[in-house]
């Protein structure tokens, strides 16, 4: 297959499935004509198997390696998707073309460290008001978020479907991955962007800009008013950037960089 019809790979976040993506499959149809888009479940979410024991990034990689097609594609992750797809490129080069981090965490510090771990230690307490809770964090009633009551009754019934003991197990490759990411990141060769939104509070613009400095080329793209589930909430924008992305493979032949940060 030509780079000009390289597949696109989309992978969620925890807690959630592949139908977050829709929106944005939809408008790769037109933004990236040509480009079969696949949108993968995580082990242990909708319609994967559900996780008995604890996994580490390198099973999710290789579970989702697995179904990915075989050719080298255009990968996106979103949240703990973004980690297995850094995982991806770093350990799995040939299988990876562009890379599209989406609301990403990198580099956590001591104190958004043990932030995370505090509530890996709560999550399985009372699972549905943790839903309820990142629900309004999410989508504020209050945040004039086009379509949101919409979106917060899909995405509480999806988190709410989840099998908890699989959630909690990936949950933890969330809390602690990035900590094993920081330092292999430089090896990463491929085009890299890192997208997330000024007002998300766990994936911060900063872990973004964290990720471009590790990865020298990167570019970075902060959506103004954007809060963390950035494929709901601006699909359209998140699919022209990954179409761009695309383009530069298309337009060079190769995988050069170039060497800017980009800021919106």
């Amino acid at each position: 297959m030509s780079v000009e019809s390289a597949p696109i790979v989309l992978l969620h976040g925890v807690g959630l499935d592949r139908t977050i993506w829709d929106a944005v499959v939809a408008d790769l149809g037109t933004t990236a004509p040509g480009h079969p888009v696949t949108a993968l479940d995580l082990p242990g979410h909708g319609r994967q198997p559900r996780l008995t024991e604890p996994v580490e990034l390198a099973d999710l990689a290789a579970d989702l390696l697995d179904r990915m097609p075989s050719e080298p594609v255009h990968l996106v992750g979103f949240s703990v998707g973004a980690l297995i797809a850094q995982y991806i490129a770093v350990h799995h080069p040939d299988r990876v073309l562009t890379l599209t981090c989406v609301n990403s965490v990198c580099a956590r510090t001591p104190e958004e460290a043990a932030s995370v771990r505090a509530r890996l230690e709560t999550a399985g307490d009372d699972f549905a008001l943790g839903a309820e809770r990142a629900v309004d964090r999410w989508f504020p009633e209050d945040a004039g978020i086009p379509g949101a009551a919409v979106l917060r009754d899909r995405t509480r019934r999806i988190l709410l479907a989840n099998d908890i003991p699989s959630y909690l197990h990936v949950y933890r490759v969330f809390a602690t991955g990035d900590a094993e990411l920081a330092d292999e990141l430089h090896r990463i060769r491929v085009p890299v962007l890192a997208v997330t939104g000024s007002d998300d509070p766990g994936s911060t613009p900063e872990m973004s800009y964290r990720i471009a400095e590790r990865i020298p080329g990167a570019h970075v793209h902060i959506i103004d008013g954007a809060r963390h589930m950035v494929p709901d909430t601006h699909p359209e924008l998140l699919s022209a950037l990954i179409a761009e992305l695309a383009t530069t493979i298309e337009s060079t032949g190769t995988t050069g960089r170039s060497q800017s940060h980009d800021h919106h």
